[in-house]
Parts: structure tokens; sequence; C-alpha cells
């Protein structure tokens, strides 16, 4: 019986095949570990790092708040403010935010420049404390873990809504457990010189990123106008993506201020 011949063409071929073959498998194996290391750099190394640098953010705005009630130990010691801070609003309207026919109004915060943390957002239910800056950028707010602050809408304890955006995922995620909140939960936000109290009404489990009355001065669902408020208060309002891992839908919390003053 005749053994066939290979000739050295055909060998050639399947040399080149196999060096392709292992050359496409090395290149997905590659390719995958770039992938898992990707996904761990946004899961794992950006929350981390956007966590520290908000947790390092607040206590450099309580270092330079200071002590607000330091001054109160020593009635003869003089007072004074830090330059460009407002002084507190001892008004009762302060004490009595709920009294919006008050004549003596809570002094107005004074809007900071784009970007800037300005304020501590604390939510006990959550164990939650994160620096406020004026925006909702990305790059130089919310990818840095803080709550940022939607332009055009009203400061902490004034007349209207304040409202707040921030990541669910990724970036220090701050709103990750927002669908925790439930009615009665109490958050917190102060600034250089009062302390505003707010007490959850409403959570909004879904609707539209463009649904913009959710951020309104009366705070009130387009798509879901069921949710929401009919009259003019002192509102504040929290939204971030939903469902996890996607940016689909919106997550809206809506609270009202219970009271106000400043900071002690």
């Amino acid at each position: 019986m005749r053994t066939p011949l290979v000739e050295h063409g055909t060998l050639r071929r399947r040399a080149r095949i196999r060096r392709a073959l292992l050359g496409g498998a090395e290149l997905l194996v590659t390719v995958g570990v770039l992938l898992l290391l990707l996904v761990a750099h946004q899961l794992w190394w950006t929350n981390r790092e956007a966590k520290e640098g908000a947790e390092r953010r607040v206590e450099a705005l309580e270092r330079e708040w200071g002590d607000p009630g330091a001054s109160d130990t020593d009635a003869d010691s003089p007072h004074t403010d830090p330059p460009g801070a407002d002084p507190p609003d001892t008004s009762p309207a302060a004490e009595n935010p709920e009294n919006p026919g008050n004549s003596d109004a809570p002094t107005p915060e004074t809007p900071s420049p784009p970007d800037t943390p300005y304020a501590i957002l604390t939510i006990p239910r959550l164990t939650l404390r994160v620096p406020i800056a004026e925006g909702t950028g990305k790059r130089n707010v919310l990818d840095k873990g803080y709550a940022g602050h939607y332009l055009h809408t009203q400061q902490p304890g004034q007349e209207g809504n304040f409202a707040l955006a921030g990541h669910r995922n990724t970036h220090g995620e701050p709103f990750r457990h927002l669908d925790r909140l439930r009615k009665g939960d109490l958050i917190t936000v102060e600034t250089r010189t009062a302390r505003y109290t707010y007490t959850v009404d409403t959570v909004l489990p879904r609707t539209s990123p463009r649904d913009t009355g959710v951020i309104g001065p009366v705070p009130r669902s387009l798509t879901r106008p069921s949710y929401g408020y009919d009259a003019p208060g002192r509102y504040l309002t929290l939204t971030t993506c939903t469902p996890e891992y996607t940016s689909r839908y919106r997550l809206v919390v809506w609270g009202t201020l219970t009271s106000g003053g400043p900071r002690r």
C-alpha cells in the first residue's frame, strides 16, 4: 500500500493557519484582560478615588468653616466672619422656615463659582456625607463623587426647589442607595453659616431623563403627574440614574424644608 505524500506547500499552509489561530487566541485573551481591567477600574478604582476625594473635601470644608459655636464660649470675644461669608441668619423665619408670611426671610445663600464645593449633604439612613458643588458637569463635579447643584434652581433654604444630582454607580456613587429612602427620613444640608433639614415626602421610582418638571420651582413629574407638589414651598430634590448601571431612567426623591437656622 502506497503512503500518500504531503507536499511542502501544504505543510506551510497548515503552519500559517496554526500561527494565525494562536495569534487570534492570544489577541482575544489580551482584549479580555484589558476589558476586565477597565471594568475593575470603573467599578472599583474610580469609586475608591472619588470617595476618598469627596471625604477629604468634606473635611476641608469643615476646617474652613471652623467651629460656629466657638464665639459663644466668651461673650467678650469679638467674632469676625471669614472674608466673603454671609452673617448667620438669626431671624424667626430661619428658625421656622415653614412660615413664608414672616417678613424676616432667611438670608439667601451666596451662589458659588461653578464646580466649587460649598455645602455638605448628609443623609443619616444612607450613612452618606458628601460635598455639594455648583453645577452638574461630569468631569469637575459628578465624577469626583460630589452631589451637583442644578444651576438655575434655588439655593438651600430658599423658597423654591433646591435640586441635586449624583452618580448611582462608579465615581463614588453617592446616590447608589437613594431608593432606600422612605417618607419621614431626614436630609441635612450645611453651608458655611446655616444648617437646613429636609424631610422626605415622596420617592418617584422611575421617570424619563427629559422630565424637567421634577426640578421645577414647584416640583411635579410631567410624565407621572400624580407625583409632585401643588403649591409653592421650600423643597429639596435628589435625582440619579436608574436602573443601576444604566442611564435609561431617573430616580427622584423629594423633601420639604422642616427646620433651618445658623450652624451651632
